[in-house]
Protein backbone atom coordinates (compact mmCIF):
# COMPACT_ATOMS: atom_id res chain seq x y z
CA UNK A 1 0.00 0.00 0.00
CA UNK A 2 1.29 3.49 -0.85
CA UNK A 3 1.48 5.98 1.51
CA UNK A 4 -1.50 8.33 0.01
CA UNK A 5 -3.03 5.14 0.03
CA UNK A 6 -2.53 4.56 4.09
CA UNK A 7 -3.79 8.12 4.66
CA UNK A 8 -6.74 7.66 2.93
CA UNK A 9 -7.42 4.85 4.84
CA UNK A 10 -6.53 6.75 7.94
CA UNK A 11 -9.21 8.87 7.28
CA UNK A 12 -12.03 6.75 6.10
CA UNK A 13 -11.15 3.62 7.57
CA UNK A 14 -10.74 0.22 5.72
CA UNK A 15 -13.25 -1.32 2.99
CA UNK A 16 -13.57 -4.86 4.47
CA UNK A 17 -14.91 -7.27 2.12
CA UNK A 18 -16.75 -10.24 3.53
CA UNK A 19 -18.31 -13.14 1.04
CA UNK A 20 -21.09 -14.65 2.59
CA UNK A 21 -22.97 -17.63 1.22
CA UNK A 22 -25.41 -19.96 3.16
CA UNK A 23 -22.83 -21.88 5.01
CA UNK A 24 -22.19 -21.70 8.83
CA UNK A 25 -18.74 -20.98 7.90
CA UNK A 26 -19.13 -17.61 6.28
CA UNK A 27 -21.11 -16.79 9.16
CA UNK A 28 -18.37 -17.92 11.54
CA UNK A 29 -15.98 -15.25 9.70
CA UNK A 30 -18.55 -12.65 9.34
CA UNK A 31 -19.05 -12.84 13.08
CA UNK A 32 -15.30 -13.05 13.55
CA UNK A 33 -14.81 -10.18 11.59
CA UNK A 34 -17.03 -8.05 13.83
CA UNK A 35 -15.95 -8.76 16.94
CA UNK A 36 -12.61 -9.13 15.99
CA UNK A 37 -11.15 -7.36 13.33
CA UNK A 38 -13.31 -4.63 12.23
CA UNK A 39 -13.21 -1.26 13.55
CA UNK A 40 -15.80 0.68 14.47
CA UNK A 41 -15.62 4.69 14.70
CA UNK A 42 -16.14 6.30 18.20
CA UNK A 43 -16.97 9.97 16.84
CA UNK A 44 -15.27 13.00 18.82
CA UNK A 45 -11.77 12.45 16.99
CA UNK A 46 -11.92 8.86 17.08
CA UNK A 47 -10.75 6.59 13.85
CA UNK A 48 -13.39 6.53 11.70
CA UNK A 49 -15.46 3.32 11.15
CA UNK A 50 -14.24 0.41 8.86
CA UNK A 51 -17.56 -0.31 5.99
CA UNK A 52 -18.43 -3.80 5.77
CA UNK A 53 -19.07 -5.21 2.15
CA UNK A 54 -21.11 -8.12 2.32
CA UNK A 55 -21.08 -9.97 -0.99
CA UNK A 56 -23.28 -12.82 -1.79
CA UNK A 57 -22.59 -14.56 -5.29
CA UNK A 58 -25.37 -16.34 -6.62
CA UNK A 59 -24.97 -19.13 -8.81
CA UNK A 60 -25.79 -18.19 -12.92
CA UNK A 61 -29.33 -19.52 -13.87
CA UNK A 62 -29.01 -22.54 -15.37
CA UNK A 63 -29.38 -22.57 -18.83
CA UNK A 64 -31.66 -25.31 -20.26
CA UNK A 65 -32.49 -27.11 -23.66
CA UNK A 66 -36.04 -27.91 -24.68
CA UNK A 67 -35.62 -31.31 -23.41
CA UNK A 68 -32.91 -31.63 -20.41
CA UNK A 69 -31.09 -35.23 -20.05
CA UNK A 70 -33.62 -36.48 -18.58
CA UNK A 71 -36.45 -36.09 -21.60
CA UNK A 72 -37.77 -33.70 -19.20
CA UNK A 73 -39.28 -29.95 -20.76
CA UNK A 74 -38.58 -27.47 -19.03
CA UNK A 75 -40.80 -24.25 -19.47
CA UNK A 76 -40.53 -21.15 -18.95
CA UNK A 77 -42.37 -20.91 -15.35
CA UNK A 78 -40.15 -23.71 -13.97
CA UNK A 79 -36.61 -21.41 -15.02
CA UNK A 80 -38.10 -18.48 -13.77
CA UNK A 81 -39.09 -20.15 -10.22
CA UNK A 82 -35.86 -21.67 -10.12
CA UNK A 83 -34.38 -17.90 -10.58
CA UNK A 84 -37.28 -16.55 -8.14
CA UNK A 85 -35.67 -19.38 -5.49
CA UNK A 86 -32.55 -18.60 -6.23
CA UNK A 87 -33.04 -14.34 -5.41
CA UNK A 88 -34.90 -15.53 -2.40
CA UNK A 89 -31.88 -17.76 -0.97
CA UNK A 90 -29.76 -14.46 -1.30
CA UNK A 91 -32.19 -11.97 0.07
CA UNK A 92 -31.99 -14.23 3.24
CA UNK A 93 -28.66 -14.87 3.40
CA UNK A 94 -27.66 -10.80 2.94
CA UNK A 95 -30.65 -10.12 5.45
CA UNK A 96 -29.05 -12.68 8.39
CA UNK A 97 -25.68 -11.20 7.58
CA UNK A 98 -26.97 -7.37 7.89
CA UNK A 99 -28.63 -8.53 11.45
CA UNK A 100 -25.51 -9.61 12.42
CA UNK A 101 -23.76 -6.37 11.20
CA UNK A 102 -26.58 -4.52 13.17
CA UNK A 103 -26.12 -6.79 16.23
CA UNK A 104 -22.27 -6.26 16.78
CA UNK A 105 -22.43 -2.53 15.82
CA UNK A 106 -24.57 -2.56 18.69
CA UNK A 107 -22.92 -4.05 21.04
CA UNK A 108 -21.10 -1.92 24.06
CA UNK A 109 -17.69 -1.01 23.32
CA UNK A 110 -14.32 -2.36 25.27
CA UNK A 111 -14.30 1.39 26.79
CA UNK A 112 -18.07 0.56 28.69
CA UNK A 113 -19.68 3.01 26.03
CA UNK A 114 -22.11 2.16 23.23
CA UNK A 115 -20.72 0.79 20.04
CA UNK A 116 -21.37 2.65 17.07
CA UNK A 117 -23.54 1.02 13.94
CA UNK A 118 -20.76 0.05 11.20
CA UNK A 119 -20.96 1.62 7.79
CA UNK A 120 -22.99 -1.90 6.33
CA UNK A 121 -22.90 -2.19 2.24
CA UNK A 122 -24.79 -4.86 0.41
CA UNK A 123 -23.56 -6.43 -3.34
CA UNK A 124 -25.19 -9.03 -4.50
CA UNK A 125 -23.73 -10.30 -7.99
CA UNK A 126 -24.08 -13.31 -10.27
CA UNK A 127 -22.16 -16.00 -11.56
CA UNK A 128 -19.08 -18.17 -10.84
CA UNK A 129 -18.25 -17.37 -6.40
CA UNK A 130 -14.42 -17.48 -7.29
CA UNK A 131 -14.51 -14.87 -10.59
CA UNK A 132 -17.05 -12.70 -9.05
CA UNK A 133 -15.13 -12.24 -5.91
CA UNK A 134 -11.54 -11.14 -7.07
CA UNK A 135 -13.63 -9.22 -9.63
CA UNK A 136 -15.89 -6.84 -6.76
CA UNK A 137 -12.87 -6.67 -4.72
CA UNK A 138 -11.26 -4.43 -7.92
CA UNK A 139 -14.48 -2.81 -8.33
CA UNK A 140 -15.48 -1.99 -4.74
CA UNK A 141 -11.86 -0.75 -3.95
CA UNK A 142 -11.73 -3.51 -0.87
CA UNK A 143 -8.70 -3.38 1.17
CA UNK A 144 -9.06 -6.73 2.86
CA UNK A 145 -11.10 -9.66 1.95
CA UNK A 146 -12.31 -11.71 4.47
CA UNK A 147 -13.91 -15.73 3.88
CA UNK A 148 -14.75 -18.59 5.67
CA UNK A 149 -13.41 -22.02 5.15
CA UNK A 150 -14.16 -25.77 5.76
CA UNK A 151 -10.75 -26.07 6.68
CA UNK A 152 -10.30 -28.50 3.74
CA UNK A 153 -6.94 -28.65 2.57
CA UNK A 154 -6.84 -29.87 -1.70
CA UNK A 155 -5.56 -33.68 0.16
CA UNK A 156 -8.63 -33.89 2.61
CA UNK A 157 -10.93 -32.34 0.00
CA UNK A 158 -9.82 -35.17 -2.91
CA UNK A 159 -9.94 -37.87 -0.24
CA UNK A 160 -14.20 -36.68 0.45
CA UNK A 161 -14.79 -36.98 -2.95
CA UNK A 162 -14.75 -39.89 -6.17
CA UNK A 163 -11.44 -40.38 -8.00
CA UNK A 164 -12.93 -38.39 -10.81
CA UNK A 165 -14.19 -35.61 -8.88
CA UNK A 166 -10.59 -35.16 -7.00
CA UNK A 167 -8.73 -34.97 -9.88
CA UNK A 168 -10.91 -31.92 -11.36
CA UNK A 169 -10.76 -30.40 -7.79
CA UNK A 170 -7.02 -30.62 -7.99
CA UNK A 171 -7.55 -28.47 -10.66
CA UNK A 172 -10.14 -26.02 -9.99
CA UNK A 173 -9.79 -25.66 -6.28
CA UNK A 174 -12.01 -24.33 -3.54
CA UNK A 175 -13.25 -20.49 -3.49
CA UNK A 176 -10.80 -19.64 -0.85
CA UNK A 177 -7.53 -21.11 -2.75
CA UNK A 178 -8.75 -19.49 -5.84
CA UNK A 179 -9.30 -16.13 -3.88
CA UNK A 180 -5.76 -16.50 -1.94
CA UNK A 181 -4.25 -16.81 -5.01
CA UNK A 182 -5.91 -14.29 -7.31
CA UNK A 183 -7.18 -11.57 -5.09
CA UNK A 184 -5.64 -8.20 -5.41
CA UNK A 185 -5.84 -7.28 -2.14
CA UNK A 186 -5.02 -9.32 1.34
CA UNK A 187 -7.01 -12.32 1.99
CA UNK A 188 -8.04 -13.31 5.81
CA UNK A 189 -9.19 -16.69 5.91
CA UNK A 190 -11.51 -17.44 8.78
CA UNK A 191 -11.28 -21.60 9.85
CA UNK A 192 -14.24 -22.78 11.69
Amino acid sequence: MDRATEEETAATGRRILVAVDEGDESVHALKWCLASFAKRGGGGGAAPSDTIILLYVRPPPPTYSVLDASGYVFSDEVAAAIDGYSKEVAEAVVEKAQKLCTLYGKEVGGDGEAGHEMKVEVKVAVGDARNVICQMVDKLGADVLVMGSHGYGLFKRSLKRSRFQSQKLALLGSVSDYCVRNANCPVLIVKS
